[in-house]
């Protein structure tokens, strides 16, 4: 299976310091919606994980988070795409979970729902603490250098990156990146 573990905010839509809390604030980033119906119609089954602690914290409720994630579902089939599933954490910050990236509960998650190994596969978010998520979790990780990002976007990475990141502008040079990866011939057609 095809598989690519998307973060949310600052990834696919408009991140917020006041934390995404209403459809009406759930705003896609340019071209992210596109980006992902082109994983999907290259064979990619895109999913996400992301932390929202807004429920944890009394911010918001989960109709409103349902809310939110039907008008992302909607807004991808008017384009062609979609998500296979969405897994989240509910928690505080400081509630001591496995699921809060940067703890990797949440690929853990990601890989006995579908039954794979998750050594190699592409995870894309915006911070560290997605990446790290990722890694531990044995994902291949890369940044978009949207939402928390985008203050990178002229500079070296900082420490606490893992040393294999490989950086996108967003979430559609990514896919790019992703599909010219998968197009290229491998090597067993050269013998």
């Amino acid at each position: 299976m095809k598989l690519v573990i998307l973060d949310r905010d600052g990834t696919i839509n408009e991140d917020s310091a006041e934390f995404v809390k209403s459809p009406s604030e759930w705003q896609p980033l340019p071209g992210a919606l596109e980006a992902i119906a082109r994983l999907n119609h290259a064979g990619w089954h895109v999913v996400v994980a992301t932390n929202q602690s807004g429920l944890g914290r009394g911010l918001f409720d989960m109709a409103s988070l349902n809310a939110m994630h039907a008008k992302m579902h909607s807004m991808l089939a008017a384009v062609g795409g979609r998500v296979d599933g969405i897994f989240y954490c509910p928690h505080a910050p400081d509630e001591g979970c496995h699921c809060r990236k940067p703890e990797p509960g949440l690929f853990e998650q990601i890989a006995e729902r579908y039954g794979v190994e998750l050594e190699g596969m592409p995870a894309v978010g915006d911070s560290q603490r997605d990446l790290v998520a990722a890694v531990t979790a044995g994902c291949e990780p890369h940044l978009v250098l949207t939402g928390k990002a985008a203050a990178y976007r002229d500079l070296p990475l900082p420490e606490g990156y893992p040393r294999d990141t490989v950086v996108h502008q967003d979430l559609a040079a990514f896919a790019d990146y992703l599909i010219g990866h998968d197009a290229r011939p491998s090597q067993a057609a050269d013998l």
